[in-house]
């Protein structure tokens, strides 16, 4: 009898040692659910087609919202078939605008050149100007310089003198004219010689004078 127990425990611990790891089938061993589902999070991607939009970065923007996707300024609504976004017509930007935004959808002129440029200097718009004695010009709105020349009229006398800041030239000593190579003041007759009693062209003072021969005094006195 103590022989059979004997035999007993040696059974007892050779059989566990021939239970090798290829015998255990996984149908004994079930994992645990939470095992299983972290070993497929990176495989498992919600849908949201119909309940919500998705941008670039992952966010979810639920159905009606209004958001701005990726780096566009212009703004998209979130609908069943996926965003809708604006692709408005963006007017142009005026060619003299000095300070353009871009924090809507379409580009802003925020400033516009307000003054012209004339000969190296700035002028204020409808700012009037002589860049010269004969020149009179004024900034216009648009940016512009427009100029009006002087058309000075002909001078009434033979010998104008031009004075420091004035354009048209003037007759300091009045009209006057060429009797021969001297000058005689208009309005009077002038005797330039023995014989000879000059005057000036009314209005005509760029002609010689008209002059009348009389008895000339020296023969007289022979």
């Amino acid at each position: 009898m103590a022989l059979h127990i004997h035999e007993a425990w040696i059974l007892l611990f050779v059989i566990p040692g021939l239970v090798t790891p290829a015998a255990i089938s996984h149908e004994d061993y079930p994992a645990d659910e939470g095992d299983q589902a972290s070993s497929n999070d990176n495989l498992i991607f919600d849908d949201y087609r119909g309940k919500g939009c998705v941008d670039d970065s992952g966010f979810v923007y639920k159905l009606g919202e209004r958001f701005f996707p990726g780096h566009s300024n212009c703004p998209c609504v979130c609908t069943e078939d996926g965003p809708v976004c604006d692709q408005p017509e963006c007017p142009k930007i005026h060619p003299k605008c000095t300070k353009v935004e871009h924090n809507g959808c379409c580009p802003e002129c925020k400033e516009v050149k307000n003054f012209c440029e004339y000969h190296g200097k700035n002028y204020k718009i409808l700012e009037e100007f002589k860049p010269s004695p004969c020149e009179w010009c004024r900034c216009e709105p648009s940016n512009e310089v427009h100029c009006v020349v002087a058309d000075c009229a002909v001078p009434e006398c033979v010998n104008p003198v031009y004075e420091p800041e004035q354009c048209c030239p003037v007759c300091k000593n009045g009209p006057n004219c060429f009797a021969g190579t001297t000058i005689i003041p208009a309005g009077i007759e002038v005797k330039v010689d023995d014989c000879n009693i000059c005057h000036c062209h009314n209005g005509d003072w760029w002609k010689p004078a008209q002059c009348s021969k009389r008895e000339c005094q020296g023969k007289q006195a022979l």
